[in-house]
């Protein structure tokens, strides 16, 4: 599998909001961390860890995660988005 980034400050909000972002579409498409992982080709602790925002993954690693959660790349972001700078 697949999925390499650099370890994060435990206080990065920035990876704290893309985490969010993660989890809430693998939730609502009712996918367990390791079916996302499956799919994405990463790891399922590696798809844990991005969702607590302890690592920062590259675009590479993005774009997988967006294939795996069916969504374009340009949708994970503007969720990131979202959460990043708190609008609903």
């Amino acid at each position: 599998m697949h999925g390499q980034g650099n370890r994060a400050r435990a206080d990065a909000p920035d990876l704290h909001a893309l985490g969010a972002a993660v989890r809430e579409l693998r939730a609502r498409r009712g996918l367990s961390q390791e079916r996302l992982g499956f799919k994405a080709e990463l790891h399922r602790n590696y798809v844990g860890a991005i969702e607590r925002g302890t690592i920062n993954p590259t675009f590479r690693t993005l774009m997988r995660l967006a294939d795996g959660l069916a969504v374009s790349l340009s949708e994970l972001v503007e969720m990131y988005e979202r959460n990043a700078h708190g609008r609903a």
